[in-house]
């Protein structure tokens, strides 16, 4: 049966079986039309629909490809029953819907490109110079600033974000407490204090308000301060409050007294509740960019926990950390309780990875003259060094001089910051009064001696690179004027040596670089002067505020040339305007390219380094960096000295 059947299939015509299997499928069977085809039918619709006329010989299509067309459109009308695809009300509405897909379906891509195109350039030409010039200067901070967060590394793998404060024990009296946030503003006012911030604390015009013990009353009355001055009015409630915060000051203004004592009463709390043990601490740190800053620094908080213990309050260990010193010389503090570090970034973080200590207990931690550590390359040192932190501390920024892309940067690291701001940051301190004097190179060091007679000793005398330091002292010594010097490739005691002889009156004359210009006090300097002109206006507010401190006055003589650059003499010419000094006639000879500024009303200054003479796009110092970074090496002076 099964066989008969084979025999007769094979048997049957070819046409007989493809008719079969067409019969199979049913008599709603429609043909197999290719995509161009369809493509083709339905742009002739819509082409007939608007009045055109169908041209396939222009597009290089052959006439039997549209006669084909017309073949498939009646195979197509005759298999749906003698419908035409005209009189189908389905395909007319998808028609109108293509054809009126989006509110330019009958505009070319190509041309919808050109009138794009069109706009943008007529906007770029409604622009004025002024936004031009702020949309460029913006883009290239924004491709300067942009730098890892600020934090722990294992803060940030964990994406561990502290939202609140740390909490503390200190609260102001209640009649400081009830001030209205008017009253309160009248006296930041008054004393020129600008303060942002959440919850800002308030601002206090006494110390004995401030609720500090009697032996640090006397020991403030003592080094003849009556009163605090604006930095230490809204600095010192700010940190005894627990509040993160940046503080910008002129030098001389007050700033180390502003983190030395409330990390002094953070420390004496937690010894009087419970004493440390040996191999504990320390509560908190203040990191330094140079040795000669931790020395000053160390040597005050060692005076008040000194008057402290003398009168009656629990003994506070201070470790000294820096690089130059014997360790094995603090070992009776290494091996009991440490209360307070003050350390340089360098041997700090040796220490940390020795093990020497830890900080599971440290709570607070102050970067004195932060932007020019940050600045000096240390930034990594300092990451390395929060990463030893367990958990939450208080953080603190003091300097003279903090641009506003140090600020932005240094907000990574801080929770809910306080900003106080006595004075624009990098403004000169206006008790100095600044002398600027037009002196050759050759004639220089001879004239040292002229300007030695203006003023008694002591005088300060910088000079930017060694070799000159050293010639400088050498030629005074000569001259029978007794001086020191210190930089970088001294040894640690010399360095120490030179200070100390200075600071008591057993020299009149320190020569030295920029290690001695960063926070270092010097009581009763009458004279600074500034053998060369810096590279950087921030370094000239360093050197010429060794003087004037504490409210007095003092005179700043800088020798300028030919050697000088054009840019940082505009941004001196600015600062001595800003101070209402006198300007000399070759700077005001020199053109002002920021006039042109001014006339777009653009504020004037660079945003990146805060020199009021230039742009940032003409910034010495960011070409530099950008020089330094490409080179992948650091200036030869930036470290010297101060790591370890």
């Amino acid at each position: 049966m099964a066989t008969s059947r084979i025999r007769e299939r094979d048997n049957k015509r070819p046409n007989e079986s493809a008719l079969e299997d067409d019969l199979d499928v049913g008599d709603n069977y429609v043909p197999y039309v290719p995509l161009a085809k369809r493509r083709a039918e339905k742009y002739q619709k819509l082409v007939s629909k608007k009045g055109g006329v169908l041209d396939f010989g222009s597009h290089g299509t052959s006439s039997g490809y549209g006669s084909d067309q017309n073949t498939t459109n009646r195979s197509r009308s005759k298999n749906d029953g003698g419908r035409s695809d005209s009189n189908n009300p389905s395909d007319d509405d998808d028609d109108e819907k293509v054809s009126k897909i989006g509110p330019r379906a009958g505009v070319s891509l190509i041309e919808q490109s050109v009138e794009i195109r069109k706009a943008q350039v007529n906007a770029e030409e409604q622009k004025t110079d002024a936004q031009k010039t702020m949309e460029e200067e913006a883009k290239i901070l924004a491709a300067v600033t942009e730098r890892k967060q600020l934090a722990s590394v294992e803060e940030i793998s964990k994406g561990i974000v502290y939202k609140d404060p740390i909490k503390t024990t200190w609260t102001p009296p209640r009649h400081i407490r009830e001030l209205t946030q008017e009253q309160l503003a009248a006296i930041r006012q008054k004393y020129h204090i600008d303060a942002e911030g959440e919850d800002m604390p308030p601002v206090i015009k006494a110390f004995r308000d401030m609720k500090f013990p009697q032996p640090v009353m006397d020991y403030l009355k003592n080094k003849g301060i009556k009163m605090p001055t604006p930095i230490q009015m809204q600095g010192l409630p700010v940190a005894l409050s627990g509040r993160d915060m940046i503080g910008i000051a002129f030098t001389g203004s007050g700033k180390t007294l502003s983190f030395t004592l409330p990390l002094i009463m953070r420390a004496l709390e937690e010894e009087t509740k419970m004493p440390l043990a040996k191999g504990e601490g320390p509560i908190g740190m203040v990191v330094c960019p140079s040795r000669e800053l931790a020395r000053q620094t160390y040597e005050g908080f060692v005076g008040i926990a000194d008057i402290l213990h003398k009168g009656g309050y629990a003994k506070i260990n201070i470790l000294l950390c820096m690089g130059g010193i014997n360790m094995q010389e603090q070992a009776s503090v290494l091996h009991s309780g440490i209360h307070v570090v003050v350390a340089t970034p360098g041997r700090l973080q040796d220490m940390l990875a020795k093990k020497k200590f830890n900080l599971n207990l440290c709570t607070y931690m102050c970067m004195d003259e932060a932007d020019r550590m940050l600045d000096m390359g240390f930034e990594e040192e300092v990451r390395n060094i929060l990463s030893y932190f367990k958990h939450q501390r208080q953080t603190i920024l003091y300097s003279a001089t903090m641009p506003k892309k140090i600020q932005d940067f240094a907000r990574s690291a801080l929770v809910k910051p306080v900003t106080v701001n006595v004075g624009r940051a990098g403004a000169a301190n206006l008790d100095v009064i600044q002398e600027v004097e037009y002196v050759k190179q050759e004639a220089k060091i001879v004239y040292l001696l002229e300007c030695l007679q203006k003023t008694p000793p002591p005088v300060l005398i910088f000079a930017e690179n060694k070799n000159d330091v050293d010639d400088i002292q050498e030629y005074l010594l000569l001259k029978g004027v007794e001086a020191v010097a210190i930089h970088g490739s001294k040894t640690q005691e010399e360095r120490e040596y030179a200070i100390n002889a200075f600071k008591s009156y057993q020299k009149d004359v320190l020569v030295a670089t920029d290690v001695a210009s960063k926070g270092l006090d010097f009581a009763d300097i009458h004279h600074v002067i500034l053998f060369d002109m810096p590279k950087e206006i921030e370094d000239y507010v360093h050197r010429i505020g060794r003087t004037g401190r504490s409210g007095k006055t003092g005179i700043a003589t800088t020798f300028i040339n030919m050697n000088s650059s054009e840019q940082i003499l505009l941004d001196l010419k600015h600062l001595l305007k800003e101070a209402k000094q006198k300007v000399p006639p070759v700077l005001e000879a020199l053109e002002d390219p920021t006039e042109k500024y001014k006339d777009m009303g653009v504020a004037g200054g660079c945003g990146y380094c805060g020199g009021l003479g230039h742009r940032v796009t003409e910034c010495p110092k960011l070409e530099q960096q950008q020089k330094t970074k490409n080179s992948g090496m650091m200036r030869p002076n930036e470290r010297a000295g101060n790591e370890m």
